[in-house]
């Protein structure tokens, strides 16, 4: 069929595309006038093919076909005119000529939204479907017979743009080259359009856009929206018209930001990290992202009011003077116009197409300089953008910058500084209801600083943050590979500020420095990187399953993230053990609210200040200090949770393990409460066995999850061995945790240390044997002495109950008994970790066999590595942390089957 293509833009041109490809004749293309020099996109691909091209500026004068335009179409022969994104009057001479007249696509399910905004009036009016048409040419009423629809759905947050990209355009193309197959094929409908419910809206312009705040939420998103981005719905604010866009309804709490003054709004709006919130008048709130002043200079309006340092000037060397000259001619390629400091990118005719151009030419020809789509539009006046282009050459990327008042401190002979707030969406803020605590240092029991004390509150919004960062954020569709990459810039900022970490986490927990260097934070450091290199290698199987023949069926699992994870930490080990559940919830691709211990918040803080320098998005990791009874019971009734991991005492453990079955039955792992015992055979290395013993319990304070709670000594060694043990502690130097010689430094908290010295009175009331210690030492601070029992009997509470300090049970078995003594060491409820020193290799594996621990040392104790798995049995919980098992408690398994034909 010989064909006459009427109209422009890139969709035209795609149109002709497909006819050409579909054989049809081509007999001529009619657009409109080169802007600048430009040919339009359809003229360019007709003239290109050596199409005739006619660019008429207009077809009639005073609805009169001008003559000689008429007969030069006429001439052409067409049988059948296509118009498929025409913008010019068309005379009815012309479209009634061809033979099988003209059929024209509308971007309205027809008859309702006539009129040439037809797009713009789907979306204000609220619509929940929209769609095209192709209808045989009227003349230009829009109500010509159809000849077909398709119709879409509309998401609440659709824009002008997105509606066009992910249905009108594709489709609509696609369905021009199926109408013309049905008009050649004699098969084409003409459904005369009826009348009910029928409108012909205006056309949009800048005038007649202004907003009207006296209005729903529903209905103020819905006008924006549809004005975005042509015309661009405007409101004045102070003073000056500002057009907005990038509206979505927000469904979150009220944010905190700055309100500011606009007329006719029921609610002050409120400038915030993520936008500008416009309140309706039914109390609901929408958010606009992005601003527009009268002068073209576009910003984000959560930089509306504030210093924007992007309109900075710029002292720029000869390279980026050069460079500034190269995008000169780049804008000039495009546009056609030789720019200055003021030209406007999009003022000069450039399309969305353009854009992409831009951008990868600036790549190409700009040492290799990477820009966003949003680059452009936020910038397109020519200074603006080539001071963008030099910024992202120098590596600023104009992130909003992390402000916070830090807590200063001379201590351990450095500056150190740390937050001490809670830190929710990538911002430290005070709790919501203004409440603070203080957290003390247990060398002297001074006031270390005031922390937010988190609320109720604080969990929802931290929650939202972090479901938000899951499901709409750039961390739950980033390649696994950048995440790793994150992480790793995590470790290397934790290795960078490895000594000032240290000496938080020791004025903060009283961890001896030295220990909190190597272990405390060396180890964390170590988790994230290990983790890291996971990120890429979390994979499914492929799994053999009966066919159903004669068909045949794939089976394949995928390992997927659970979504937003609550983590709650305890006081011993705070940046451990957040980096033992937060690195392995990371790396599957998981989203973080986590609450460290009330009196240890502060190296939990500092790690995340932290983050947002590695680069983790807004939303990923949460961190909010305060009470267990509000923040943990929080996070294990909220039913956007899907994951819980606690590591604490058991009955704790068992509080949270019931609220998150009766929320939403979240996944659960806890590691809880231990009695590790400890055998120390005759045959053994007894020097090593004293050492290893002695760190067994003493290590970190004694306030570590696996310390041996009990050593069962063979009778015929126990005498040497508790002589060389009283020797070992005489040598152990007690005092300031960041004194370098020190050994034994001081328990974590007043109620810690009162709970120790009750511990030991009930042992000795109940006529265990005090060798050493048992009480605090004398002088500032809470420090207990190192503490040896001896004369343990099972039945005894210090025999049976952990004491989570330096206190070492001695209790002795019969030579030989092996049977005997493994009874006794599994008789109790907790099976967290255990040990045993001897020679005999067959002895030390039936031991290890037989023990009923997660965790089993010979001939070593506390020797735990980020490869390892680490966990406990019956009461003493279930999960892992570390090693490739811990995936396994941030991960669900999916599997898929697909039948296909052999």
């Amino acid at each position: 069929m010989k064909i006459a293509v009427i109209g422009q833009s890139l969709f035209g041109a795609e149109v002709y595309k497909l006819l050409q490809r579909n054989g049809h004749e081509i007999v001529g293309v009619f657009t409109v006038p080169d802007i600048n020099g430009k040919p339009d996109p359809l003229a360019a691909a007709a003239e290109k093919d050596g199409i005739k091209v006619f660019k008429y500026k207009r077809w009639q004068l005073k609805k009169v076909a001008i003559p000689e335009v008429l007969e030069e179409y006429k001439a052409l022969g067409a049988e059948l005119n296509v118009l498929p994104f025409c913008s010019q009057f068309i005379p009815m001479d012309v479209i009634n000529h061809p033979s099988h007249q003209s059929i024209i696509y509308h971007p309205s399910l027809l008859p309702v939204h006539r009129g040439a905004s037809a797009i713009n009036w789907t979306l204000m009016k609220g619509d929940k479907r929209a769609g095209f048409t192709v209808f045989w040419a009227d003349d230009g009423l829009d109500t010509g017979p159809i000849l077909l629809q398709k119709q879409t759905y509309v998401t609440p947050n659709d824009t002008i743009d997105s509606l066009y990209n992910r249905f009108l355009f594709p489709e609509g193309v696609k369905a021009m080259g199926e109408a013309v197959q049905l008009i050649a094929d004699g098969k084409a409908p003409k459904i005369v359009q009826p009348e009910e419910g029928a409108t012909y809206d205006p056309l949009i312009k800048k005038d007649k856009v202004k907003i009207n705040l006296d209005q729903t939420a529903d209905e103020l998103h819905n006008f924006i929206r549809g004005n975005d981005k042509v015309p661009g719905a405007w409101l004045i604010i102070d003073g000056e018209k500002i057009s907005l866009f990038g509206s979505k309804l927000w469904t979150r709490m009220k944010p905190r930001g700055t309100e500011i003054t606009i007329e006719g709004s029921s609610q002050k709006p409120i400038v915030h990290k993520k936008g500008l919130i416009l309140f309706g008048n039914d109390g609901k709130m929408v958010n606009i992202s992005q601003l527009q002043y009268e002068s073209g200079k576009m910003i984000p309006a959560s930089k509306y009011g504030k210093d924007d340092p992007s309109t900075q000037k710029l002292e720029l060397t000869t390279e980026e003077e050069q460079l500034v000259k190269n995008l000169k001619s780049i804008w000039n390629g495009i546009i056609n116009v030789d720019p200055d400091s003021t030209t406007d990118f999009f003022k000069c005719g450039a399309g969305s197409m353009d854009v992409v151009r831009l951008i990868e030419e600036v790549r190409e020809k700009c040492n290799d300089i990477r820009l966003a789509s949003e680059d452009v539009y936020m910038n397109t006046v020519f200074e603006d953008f080539s001071n963008c282009v030099i910024r992202r050459g120098r590596g600023i990327e104009d992130k909003e910058e992390l402000v916070f008042e830090p807590v200063k401190m001379r201590v351990n002979n450095m500056d150190i500084s740390f937050p001490n707030q809670a830190f929710i969406d990538n911002e430290f803020v005070d709790s919501s209801n203004g409440q603070t605590y203080e957290t003390i240092n247990p060398n002297d029991e001074s006031v270390i600083c005031k922390v937010a004390k988190a609320s109720k509150d604080d969990i929802n919004r931290a929650v939202e943050a972090a479901k938000e960062a899951f499901e709409e954020g750039p961390w739950g569709s980033m390649n696994a590979r950048d995440r790793g990459t994150i992480m790793n810039r995590m470790a290397d900022l934790m290795e960078k500020h490895q000594e000032e970490l240290a000496t938080i986490e020791s004025i903060d927990s009283g961890a001896v420095y030295t220990l909190a260097l190597k272990t405390h934070v060396g180890m964390s450091i170590q988790t994230f990187r290990y983790f890291a290199g996971w990120c890429d290698k979390i994979q499914g199987l492929t799994i053999p399953v009966n066919h159903a023949r004669p068909n045949k069926n794939l089976t394949y699992t995928k390992r997927e993230p659970i979504g937003v994870c609550g983590i709650v930490v305890p006081w011993n080990y705070p940046l451990m053990m957040l980096a033992w559940k937060m690195a392995a919830c990371l790396a599957a691709g998981n989203t973080v609210v986590l609450k460290p211990a009330q009196v240890t918040p502060l190296t939990a803080l500092k790690f995340a200040e932290l983050s947002v320098e590695a680069g983790f998005p807004p939303g990923v990791i949460n961190i909010l200090p305060g009470s267990g009874s509000v923040i943990g019971q929080a996070l294990s009734d909220h039913p956007d949770v899907r994951k819980l991991g606690f590591t604490g005492s058991t009955p704790i453990g068992k509080t949270i393990m019931e609220s998150c079955a009766k929320s939403n039955l979240k996944k659960v792992s806890l590691e809880l409460g231990g009695k590790s015992p400890l055998v120390i055979f005759s045959d053994c290395d007894l020097e090593k066995a004293v050492r290893m013993g002695c760190s067994s319990v003493f290590f970190n304070k004694g306030e570590n999850c696996i310390a041996a709670g009990r050593l069962f000594v063979e009778e015929s060694i126990h005498d040497e061995f508790l002589r060389r043990v009283l020797e070992e502690i005489k040598k152990m130097k007690i005092g300031d945790p960041l004194d370098r010689s020190t050994d034994h430094g001081p328990q974590n908290h007043r109620a810690h240390l009162e709970k120790l010295i009750e511990y030991c009175d009930i042992g000795v009331k109940e006529g265990a044997t005090l060798v050493t210690g048992g009480k605090q030492v004398n002088r500032p601070g809470l420090f207990l002495e190192p503490t040896v029992f001896t004369d343990v009997e099972d039945h005894m509470m210090i025999a049976i109950e952990e004491s989570f300090g330096p206190v070492m049970i001695i209790s002795k078995f019969i030579d030989g008994d092996i049977d005997g003594m493994l009874q006794r060491a599994n008789n109790t409820e907790f099976g967290l970790a255990s040990g045993v020193f001897t020679k005999d290799v067959n002895k030390a594996l039936y031991v290890a066999d037989n023990l009923q621990a997660g965790t089993v040392f010979v001939n070593t104790y506390n020797k735990t590595d980020v490869a390892a798995p680490f966990g406990g049995f019956k009461q003493s919980g279930f999960g892992k942390d570390l090693g490739q098992e811990a995936l396994n408690e941030y991960l669900k398994t999916k599997a898929v089957t697909v039948e296909y034909s052999s």
